[in-house]
């Protein structure tokens, strides 16, 4: 007895409706792996999941660029709008950049420059030159700004020594103030008594 015929419709529960999507993803991307050897077709496959997750198999003897390229252009239908023709062309373009770039910098660092020709190393030498003086007006620059930096730590060094000391004086004269004003109390308090508390009297003999 043979399996009843399934209803194509969305499946109600959430539960086998996630298990019927493993298997029948699992089941189409074994089949496009299966064409692809059994046949030596060319297969570009992406499926996304009701969640977004993405599942996608290719060819190993091609790309999806490669795919839709073809796909365009044997069906006559345009996938890449001038947009993306633009922003792909861009990126090539900085490609090209990057590289050209990176082949400057190997010979500025002296690496792969056995193929240059003796105009090219001229003008190498030229760059070089060139950055050479940028790189020592920099370093003056910046010699030259830790200079004034250090005037300036200077002077406001010797200011600060300069009222610490003021300071230190001011504080050293109160002390010997204080140390004779504290003599004298030590002096009178030493005294006889009858010089201490001796009134001034006028001359008795004048007076008789």
């Amino acid at each position: 007895m043979g399996r009843g015929k399934i209803e194509i419709k969305r499946i109600e529960n959430s539960s086998n409706r996630q298990v019927t999507y493993s298997k029948r993803k699992n089941g189409i991307l074994k089949k496009a792996k299966e064409i692809t050897v059994l046949c030596d077709a060319q297969v570009s496959l992406i499926i996304f999941a009701a969640s977004g997750k993405m599942h996608d198999y290719i060819s190993p003897s091609t790309t999806l660029i490669d795919i839709l390229e073809r796909y365009q252009k044997t069906s006559g239908k345009r996938i890449w709008d001038a947009k993306h023709e633009n922003l792909n062309g861009e990126i090539e373009r900085l490609k090209k950049e990057n590289d050209s770039m990176q082949i400057e910098l190997r010979h500025l660092k002296g690496e792969d420059i056995n193929s240059l020709n003796y105009k090219e190393l001229m003008a190498l030498e030229d760059a070089l030159e060139t950055g050479l003086v940028s790189v020592r007006e920099k370093q003056m620059d910046v010699y030259r700004m830790f200079r004034r930096n250090d005037k300036i730590l200077e002077e406001e060094n010797r200011e600060l020594t300069f009222l610490w000391q003021q300071r230190l004086a001011v504080e050293g004269a109160r002390e010997v103030d204080n140390g004779f004003d504290q003599s004298v109390r030590d002096y009178n308090s030493h005294m006889p008594f009858a010089f201490r508390v001796q009134p001034m009297q006028p001359n008795l003999q004048e007076r008789i």
